[in-house]
């Protein structure tokens, strides 16, 4: 099982109610470390950055069924992962699908992934 997060940095249409453009955060999958989406050209490279982000006023977050996420929830959802008390799988370092490993239990993922 699987979940994708995403950051909106304006609320929604204050007319029609839709949201604006999102950005992919990364995805959540069982027994692995957070995929991190990191975006060089926008200036995200690792975790600092997209918390930055999500700090600013307006700015919200949300996963793939459009549930609110509040941002020390997806701090732990990125920090503190575990499996069964076992490791985590990583992602393989092969500088096109992931770039690095993170600090913690996420790996930095250059690219938007399903």
């Amino acid at each position: 099982m699987s979940t994708n997060y995403y950051l909106y940095k304006e609320p929604p249409c204050e007319c029609c109610g839709r949201p604006y453009e999102s950005l992919h955060i990364g995805k959540s999958s069982c027994g692995w470390a957070f995929g991190l989406h990191v975006i060089p050209e926008d200036g995200i490279n690792d975790l600092d950055d997209w918390e930055a982000l999500w700090s600013e006023d307006g700015a919200y977050i949300t996963d793939e069924y459009d549930m609110k996420i509040q941002p020390d929830e997806m701090m732990s959802i990125i920090t503190e992962r575990s499996w069964h008390g076992g490791p985590l799988q990583r992602h393989q370092i092969d500088g096109s699908f992931c770039i690095a490993h993170g600090r913690g239990t996420w790996d930095l993922i250059p690219r938007e992934f399903s």
